[in-house]
This record gives C-alpha cells, structure tokens and sequence, in this order.
C-alpha cells in the first residue's frame, strides 16, 4: 500500500483481514476490539467514537471556556488535520452500584482505574497501527493532565468531545453522550483529515432542556454541585479524600455521583 495514495483522502483505505476498511472503520473496530479482549472485571459496553476537524474554531475558544493554557490540536501534533473523541460507557450494573452504595463504592473506584489504563491502551495501540500505514498520531492521558492548584485542564477530553459532537453538557458539567454520561472519555490528533460528526442541537440534561431533575445535585456528596456551578476547590478536596480512603487501590481522586445518581447516567443505545 502507498501511504501517499490514501493521504490525500478523505476516508482511506485499510486492509484488515481480508476486508477494505475505511479509515473511521479502522479506528472504531480497533477500539471495539481492545475493548472486547480486555482482561479486566468490567464488561463494558459498546464505546462511542466521534470526529472534528482539528481547525474547528472551537477548539481556539477552550482557551476562553477551559483555561488559557489549554493545548490545540496542532500543540499535540503540528501536521494535525482531525482529532478523535472516543467514550466507553461503564455498564448498567457499574451505575446502580455507585448509585446506591452510601460513600463511593469500591467497585467505581476500580472502575475508574481500570479504564483509564484501557483509554491508554487504547490510544497507544491505535497510534501504532496508524504509524504503521504513515499516519502520525498523538494523545494526551485520559486524566491528571491538568494544574492541581488551579484545577484546569491542559487537554479536557470532555470538551474535546464535545467538539467532536459526543455529546451535551449537563447542570453537573460532565458531557452527556448517547449511551449517557457514566464512562470515561479518550482522544487523539491525526495528522489526516476524517469527516467530522454531527453535534447535538439540543442538550440531554433534563434541567438545562425543561428545568427539572437536579437528581445530580441532590447526589453530590461534598455539596459543590449546586444549580449556580461547581465549586472545583471543594469536589477535588472530596475527589482527595475518596483517594485517601482507597490507599491500596492506587491513585482513585474519583467520585461519580452525580453521574450515577440521575437518569442521565445511562442512556440508549447501549449494548
């Protein structure tokens, strides 16, 4: 295959056991697989993979939204052309035990572990393959790249996301997908151009869209989520505490309450 001849498309091709890929196919299978073939205790659902333009001037205003440190797609890669959002959804059962354990429950904490090491597999096994074909790609840790005393992020994944039209914020700031918001969100920067995706034209939090539920505010166990925002000094002091509590886990700075506590969490289509 020449690289040169697919580079100059908007979706190239891939030979993969025997059957032509395009290059979103690629991409999405790969993840579906690692995914599938994890060796953990979690049986995840289907994860959600969505794309951007790497210019899309959004990316410019997280600068304003985020914080003025925030990276661009090309500070990751400076050939970027189209950045990559992917969510994997925790299931249904994760949820409920979350939602109903009175501090944080074990298994979450795990969780929250555990696929944030599944996110880097992810991202490293992917931009192996694409190095493969001539295709540069590049990412950022799925969580703890941000500036602890300020409390902003370098790369949001959930607003990188949001740009590439994963999802909708909800009234607790955690961007609500399809399949909900209770999961944990990956990206990488391609230096080849994907179509991006569709972005939602309405929000999925019931109290933004008709002013009601709160059912994530009433969830909040360090009272920083109130209907005028988030006070992040407050959620990170508790985010420490549940880290203190689960030493022999390893670093756990997790909580998830508000995304488990409403019908937010879970949405259809999940599988």
């Amino acid at each position: 295959m020449v690289v040169s001849s697919f580079k100059n498309t908007l979706l190239p091709l891939f030979r993969k056991q025997g059957k032509d890929l395009s290059m979103k196919e690629y991409i999405e299978n790969t993840i579906e697989q690692i995914i599938a073939n994890s060796t953990g205790n979690i049986s995840y659902c289907s994860p959600l993979v969505t794309y951007a333009r790497a210019v899309d001037p959004l990316f410019a205003e997280l600068k304003k939204v985020v914080g003025p440190g925030h990276l661009l797609p090309q500070d990751l890669l400076p050939e970027a052309a189209s950045v990559v959002a992917f969510f994997i959804p925790f299931p249904k059962e994760m949820v409920v035990t979350n939602r109903k354990s009175p501090y944080v429950s074990r298994e979450w904490a795990e969780a929250y572990i555990e696929t944030n090491r599944l996110i880097s597999l992810c991202c490293e096994k992917l931009a192996a393959g694409l190095a493969a074909e001539g295709v540069k790609a590049a990412w950022q840790q799925p969580t703890h790249n941000f500036d602890p005393e300020q409390l902003i992020s370098f790369w949001s994944h959930k607003h990188v996301a949001y740009i590439c039209g994963a999802g909708s914020f909800g009234l607790h700031q955690m961007l609500i997908t399809p399949h909900g918001c209770a999961g944990r969100l990956g990206s990488l920067v391609l230096d080849l151009p994907v179509s991006p995706s569709p972005r939602p034209d309405s929000p999925h939090c019931l109290y933004l869209r008709e002013g009601k539920c709160l059912a994530c505010v009433k969830s909040c166990p360090s009272g920083a989520l109130t209907t005028q925002g988030l006070d992040k000094q407050k959620c990170y002091r508790y985010l420490l505490a549940v880290d203190a509590y689960y030493t022999d886990l390893g670093t756990c700075d997790a909580c998830g309450k508000c995304a488990t506590g409403g019908p937010c969490a879970v949405l259809e289509p999940r599988n």
